[in-house]
């Protein structure tokens, strides 16, 4: 799925709808749901995390955890209870993220992961994660490329 979102407020709406689009759905899986976020500095990928849990109903202040890491929130769905929000910027690779638990993260299919920069973390990401790539067009619009990486 390819989009152009031609504001910051757009690319939080498209976020959301693609939040409410996969809770809906039922799945039978045994890890997590992963999204792997990327694209270059500034692109908005924190502002499409933002649209996303808003989209699920959180209405906690959502920020990159370009410091801590790994933040977390309690969701109130039938489908998953945690959204777990990675900035793996910082890290050196995905060992890093193994040294802070992400296997044990992954395994639970009541997990909904966001991980921004997933690019540098790809070597553990699991197989058919969704992969979401935003690229500046300008200062505003943005063109969001969604799809299943295999």
């Amino acid at each position: 799925m390819k989009f152009l979102s031609k504001s910051p407020k757009e690319t939080q709406k498209a976020a959301g709808v693609l939040a409410k689009k996969i809770t809906r759905k039922t799945l039978q899986k045994r890890t997590a749901l992963v999204l792997g976020l990327e694209g270059e500095l500034g692109a908005g990928k924190t502002t499409f995390v933002k649209g996303f849990a808003k989209g699920l109903g959180l209405k906690n202040k959502i920020s990159s955890p370009t410091f801590v890491l790994i933040k977390s929130y309690n969701l109130k769905l039938t489908t998953y209870n945690n959204l777990f929000h990675i900035d793996a910027y910082r890290l050196k690779d995905h060992e890093d993220l193994i040294r802070l638990g992400i296997k044990e993260i992954f395994s639970n299919p009541k997990n909904l992961i966001l991980i921004e920069w997933s690019d540098r973390v790809r070597k553990i990401l699991p197989k058919n994660y969704l992969r979401i790539h935003i690229d500046h067009i300008d200062e505003n619009e943005r063109k969001i490329v969604i799809e299943n990486d295999k």
